[in-house]
């Protein structure tokens, strides 16, 4: 009886560590000869791992190499036809040095090689500026897989559909043309791609209506796993000749992944992180309601974390713990991606921090069951205002014009100093890096101290704006492995960095009364990144914090010429923040987006 199951390998692997994903690879293949499966499926450029960027631009020596563990991979493939991506050389005499490829092996050697012909440059891609766009030749993408003549394509191939996109962004459809040209039996793509807000919408419509237009099932693998601010969810699955999903492998972990294409009954169909499902026909607006999305930004995170650190060598995190959310946030998710012991919260009180803060910074500690110290820095933040102070009054005599009637020097001092000690505990014990936990709303807002809470290694919050941090805390204490573990003081309390002293009330100066209120901030910051409004259209839009409070025109106004201003002189802090998680549709980690800080920009 002919075996008509296929093996897609959904892998999680390492960039530039080839003989890493060999032995993967390898490893795969050989449980899948095992159970007489003769065709295993591995995700784009996995060889090499992806996204290499300017890696093989620098050292030319990893393409040499992963080419030779392709020609020893090839040896292993007796009985068992592969396909696998590598990075192949383009030896022509004009173009790119490289092609993102495919090699198809079969009876222990290379049989054909398939070269990636649509190369995205948008958003976190940027395949086009080291690899060189293929010709398509349809010929060369079909394969002899038993009885079956599959027809393969390479991720971005499958997401140039002139009758699903509005405006294509290539010249040609692939897909098309080898659909009409060779009439293959199915379709395998062979996919690195990324998570992000409501992408499972557009990939499962897209997927399904490219298996239900050309009435042929339709094979999609994906990698996992976590490269940098990149994290891949998994999740590979396969659609019927009807469009519908007949199976899916797991999100956000490596899955041996068996399917056939034609005997749904045999296959497995994994859920998708809870929530996911609801978005699958849902309409582009601004909602507090997050749930959807919960599970989902979770398991980014933590997946992002946890790679970030293994495949860098790091094994403990080091955070201040100042009682509110953002700190409390990342804590949580660090102590599930690399276990309680794994990190140390400090508590570092200044002489304006609240005893509240004080006592929930200590409680979670003792909920997550992390290290915990107290570390007070009001002898260290004495001791550098008493010199700064020495120091200002000298420069006064030159540059007395330019002297800040309200200057931020305490407040970051503050800042700095709390950075000092992570640093230095970092710095003392092996394998340990601190962590940045500023928030995407006041990341915009430039709402935070470069050298201070901005400083680390890593910045595990950095695409999680404030309202949906809030929804993230109480879904991680009603759902996630440690139950109530963030006290419902600081769910409760109106954030405030706690660095200075608001004159009107006399007491700590509130976020919201520094910038503005943070539904009206998110609601702004996500039309700016999903509509691309200007601050005129968003004038004369009815925003959804409107319509539970009464905000005038002027205030209005003058809230959205606040964030414009202050978006302009936050884009130096965006170039230097450390590497985040990108999480939402649209994003600000540099690996997206990049805006020239020497820059007029007028929103």
């Amino acid at each position: 009886m002919q075996n008509d199951s296929i093996l897609l390998a959904q892998l999680n692997p390492i960039v530039a560590d080839v003989e890493y994903n060999y032995n993967k690879a390898v490893e795969y293949l050989n449980r899948a000869k095992k159970l007489g499966i003769k065709l295993v499926v591995y995700p784009e450029l996995f060889l090499l791992g992806y996204p290499p960027i300017d890696i093989i631009e620098r050292y030319p020596l990893i393409v040499h190499e992963n080419i030779k563990f392709l020609h020893k991979f090839a040896k292993q493939c007796t009985e068992i036809s592969a396909l696998i991506g590598f990075c192949e050389f383009n030896n022509s005499a004009t173009g790119k040095k490289y092609f993102n490829s495919v090699a198809f092996i079969k009876d222990g050697k290379i049989e054909k090689i398939m070269r990636k012909s649509l190369l995205p440059v948008y958003s976190e891609f940027s395949e086009g500026r080291y690899f060189e766009s293929a010709p398509f030749v349809s010929s060369q993408r079909i394969i002899q897989f038993g009885g079956y003549r599959p027809g393969v394509v390479i991720c971005e191939e499958n997401w140039n559909d002139d009758a699903f996109f509005d405006k294509p962004m290539y010249a040609f459809d692939p897909v098309k043309i080898l659909v009409d040209e060779q009439k293959p039996d199915f379709l395998i793509n062979l996919s690195a791609s990324p998570t992000r807000a409501k992408k499972e919408q557009l990939l499962n419509n897209m997927l399904s209506n490219c298996a239900k237009k050309y009435s042929m099932p339709l094979l999609y693998v994906n990698q996992t796993g976590s490269t940098d601010c990149i994290t891949f969810c998994g999740a590979s699955r396969v659609y019927d000749a009807n469009g519908e999903l007949i199976a899916r492998a797991k999100s956000f972990e490596e899955d041996f992944f068996v399917v056939t294409p034609y005997k749904s009954r045999q296959n497995k169909l994994e859920p998708l992180p809870k929530g996911v499902e609801k978005t699958l026909n849902s309409q582009k607006e601004f909602s507090l309601d997050y749930d959807w999305d919960m599970e989902r930004t979770f398991l980014t995170i933590v997946s992002a974390i946890k790679d970030y650190f293994e495949k860098n060598g790091f094994k403990r995190a080091v955070l201040g713990l100042s009682g509110g959310l953002d700190s409390s946030c990342c804590a949580y998710l660090l102590a599930c991606a690399l276990g309680s012991n794994n990190v140390l919260g400090v508590s570092m009180p200044s002489k304006i921090t609240s005893l509240q803060s004080k006592s929930d910074a200590k409680q979670l500690a003792l909920n997550l069951g992390i290290n915990f110290f107290e570390i007070p820095i009001k002898d260290m933040t004495d001791a550098a205002s008493l010199t700064f102070n020495t120091l200002f009054d000298k420069i006064d005599f030159c540059w007395s014009d330019y002297r800040y009637k309200a200057p931020l020097t305490f407040d970051n001092i503050q800042a700095r100093s709390r950075a000092m000690i992570l640093w230095g505990i970092s710095n003392e014990f092996s394998y340990t890096i601190p962590i940045a936990t500023s928030d995407k709303s006041e990341l915009y807002m430039g709402y935070a101290t470069i050298n201070g809470d901005m400083s680390g290694g890593f910045a595990p919050i950095c695409d999680v704006t404030k309202t949906k941090l809030f929804a993230l805390a109480r879904w991680m204490n009603d759902n996630a492995p440690i139950r109530n573990a963030i006290p419902n003081a600081v769910l409760l309390k109106p954030p405030g960095a706690e660095l200075a002293i608001n004159p009107e009330t006399g007491k700590p100066l509130l976020a919201e009364e520094a910038l503005m209120p943070y539904e009206f901030l998110d609601e702004v910051i996500w039309r700016l990144e999903n509509l691309q409004q200007s601050a005129e259209q968003m004038l004369n839009e009815k925003f959804l914090y409107e319509k539970s409070h009464n905000v005038t025109f002027e205030e209005k106004k003058s809230w959205l010429e606040k964030f414009a201003c202050r978006v302009q002189f936050a884009q130096f802090k965006w170039s230097i923040m450390p590497p985040g998680p990108i999480v939402d549709s649209r994003s600000i980690v540099r690996a997206e987006y990049i805006q020239p800080i020497t820059s007029r920009l007028k929103f």
